[in-house]
């Protein structure tokens, strides 16, 4: 693990502060279990900012925990219009971040922003920090002070 060094991280850094150290690995962190591996936390610690595409062509991130999938008509109806999963085209161009490295903060395109209430029962979480390699820790509280928004239920029910 190194401090960031690739453009994409050292801009999140930027965005961040230095209250917040962006953190590079040799090894991939664009899964969940790659990132925990990596990290050493538990799967459920990473927040996936997973970009949806709406109806309006607006895009829509939902910063969810490692361990869930998301239910896409909570977050419809959360957003109030539908949603479907974007491409990795859409992804890019929207948040001007590669599908693995997306962070929940610094995207091209102001996208409406759903976090996971799943997310504030942890001491600290994990985030991609811009690149598929790259994190940063985070309280859940920071993650709704960065983003301006609060937590709901997007997690798609177990049974």
């Amino acid at each position: 693990m190194k401090c960031a060094a690739r453009r994409s991280a050292l801009r999140i850094q930027e965005i961040l502060g230095s209250d917040y150290e962006v953190q590079e690995f040799e090894l991939p962190t664009r899964t969940v279990a790659e990132a925990a591996a990596a990290i050493g936390c538990e799967e459920a610690q990473i927040a996936k900012s997973l970009v949806f595409h709406s109806g309006s062509d607006r895009p829509v991130l939902v910063v969810v925990c490692g361990t869930n999938r998301v239910d896409t008509t909570k977050v419809a109806v959360i957003v109030g219009e539908k949603i479907t999963r974007a491409d990795p085209g859409f992804v890019r161009e929207r948040s001007g971040y590669a599908i693995g490295g997306v962070p929940p903060l610094g995207h091209r395109s102001l996208p409406v922003t759903v976090l996971d209430q799943n997310l504030a029962v942890f001491n600290e979480i994990w985030a991609a920090a811009g690149t598929p390699n790259a994190v940063f820790r985070l309280t859940p509280s920071d993650l709704q002070t960065l983003t301006g928004v609060d937590f709901h239920d997007v997690a798609q029910s177990e049974d």
